[in-house]
């Protein structure tokens, strides 16, 4: 009974008997082969987007008197605490998360803390002189805002424990065995943890990550790509303090390397680069790291004098000059210690999100290379359309797993990500190759997305969602 206090933390109950009923049940889960406890519905995994679709849930007034488990993994989340240092884990959020967020009750939260936004991002390549300036003067909104990850986790459990009485938070428990309604012969799925304790539910959520066990036992084919290269995070001191609101992003030869404002003087790394070369600067003294880091940013790479004419031409017929339009990051001064951590990137798709009785979001259902900050406001998008698509059915007074909602979720993630996922693992497909044709091309779509307004507005308002 102790180790299941300790484990498991009902944010917010109605009826504190089920409570009471709930562990002693649970407490004896390894004596019994018995289904322990049913749940309308069970997110298996926790994370931004599992512990966000508990709390949109729980928020919804259609969903809001279902019973919710979420499994989680990791252990207790130790909170967030403003006056430490900046992590190293953040996310470039859009509109439509922002949107989310204030409908779920956690975005005051977190401008009451800490969060950046981003007045204007610039992206170069280091082959030609092509770039793309975006800036928040041309929408009514920021062009994103940057938030750390803890404090979006800590924004998150907030509300669940203050406002969600029907959501149950269970902490380090990984399943170990699914059972879709396929196999349980019933309309429900059930779910065994690798500590023997048994639940059911009428919806299943895989929020599980890339190695989801949910995705495997729905059957579900998945298009997935190790790229052989290393994302290295870490957070940076800046020499020259000022408006630090710009967004800087340089495509190198051996990948991208982005700076993402948090203060007037910190900055956010985000380098993807080859798996030996990720190590390297691992591992490198701090001032060597300095160093290699403002080389990537200012350093003269080979020119594709192809490109180069072609850009200066497209140019002068429309007016441009691009030395007058680039703009240079702040100078690097320093790192923070222990910021630096290394990731591996690489793309994966399922096939398809759904099936009687579960769903897929977040990275169990798409993962995608961070160069163009999407991958967690596409899990949010999940997060978003599958709210509002179980909210549908049950006015309709459908079930939670009915096939016809849960295909409607499907169709509209699908129309949105597929677009943008294509998009970005085209991106870096095209630039991680110095093949002189290669480099042309990009670069003039680069310019001309950047010379005509028309095609820089499309590409931006997908971007803020």
């Amino acid at each position: 009974m102790s180790l299941l206090l300790k484990n498991s933390t009902r944010v917010g109950l109605r009826n504190p008997s089920i409570l009471l009923r709930s562990l002693c049940v649970s407490s004896s889960a390894k004596e019994s082969n018995a289904t322990d406890e049913h749940y309308d519905i069970i997110i298996g995994g926790g994370g931004l987007v599992g512990t966000a679709l508990a709390a949109a849930l729980s928020k919804n007034k259609t969903l809001a008197d279902k019973s919710i488990l979420l499994l989680e993994g990791a252990p207790p989340f130790k909170g967030f605490d403003v006056s430490k240092p900046y992590g190293n884990r953040v996310s470039a959020i859009n509109k439509k998360t922002i949107s989310l967020f204030e409908s779920i009750g956690i975005w005051e939260r977190m401008t009451n803390a800490r969060v950046k936004p981003v007045k204007q991002m610039q992206v170069w390549d280091a082959n030609s002189d092509a770039l793309i300036n975006f800036q928040h003067e041309h929408f009514a909104d920021d062009v994103a805002c940057i938030v750390e990850n803890d404090l979006m986790l800590d924004s998150i459990y907030g509300q669940l424990k203050e406002n969600a009485p029907n959501v149950m938070v269970r902490n380090l428990s990984r399943i170990s065995d699914v059972k879709l309604p396929s196999k349980t012969g019933k309309n429900v799925s059930e779910v065994t943890l690798q500590g023997g304790e048994k639940f059911s539910c009428e919806l299943l959520i895989g929020a599980d990550g890339a190695n989801s066990m949910v995705r495997k036992e729905m059957g579900v084919d998945v298009y997935s790509m190790d790229y052989k290269r290393m994302g290295l995070v870490a957070t940076l001191e800046l020499g020259d303090a000022g408006d630090n609101s710009v967004a800087w992003q340089r495509f190198i030869p051996t990948g991208p390397v982005a700076l993402l404002p948090l203060t007037d003087k910190l900055s956010s790394l985000v380098w993807s680069t080859t798996v030996p070369h990720a190590k390297e600067l691992l591992n490198m003294s701090s001032e060597n790291f300095v160093d290699a880091l403002n080389e990537a940013f200012c350093k003269e790479y080979p020119k594709n004098e192809a490109a180069v004419k072609a850009l200066d031409i497209l140019n002068s017929m429309m007016g441009r000059n691009t030395n007058t339009l680039r703009q240079y990051p702040p100078r690097v001064c320093g790192v923070l210690d222990k910021s630096r951590a290394t990731f591996p990137l690489g793309f994966l798709h399922a096939s398809s999100y759904i099936c009687s009785g579960a769903a897929l979001i977040g990275d169990a259902a798409h993962r995608v290379h961070p160069l163009a900050g999407q991958g967690v406001n596409l899990g949010f998008s999940d997060v978003s359309f599958l709210v509002e698509c179980l909210a549908e059915g049950a006015y309709a007074g459908a079930k939670l797993g009915d096939k016809q909602y849960l295909m409607k979720y499907e169709q509209r993630s699908l129309m949105k990500n597929v677009p943008i996922l294509v998009g970005i693992h085209g991106l870096h497909t095209l630039y991680t190759t110095t093949f002189s044709p290669v480099v042309f091309l990009r670069s003039l779509g680069l310019q001309l997305t950047n010379n005509i307004p028309q095609i820089k507005d499309v590409f931006m308002k997908r971007a803020m969602g």
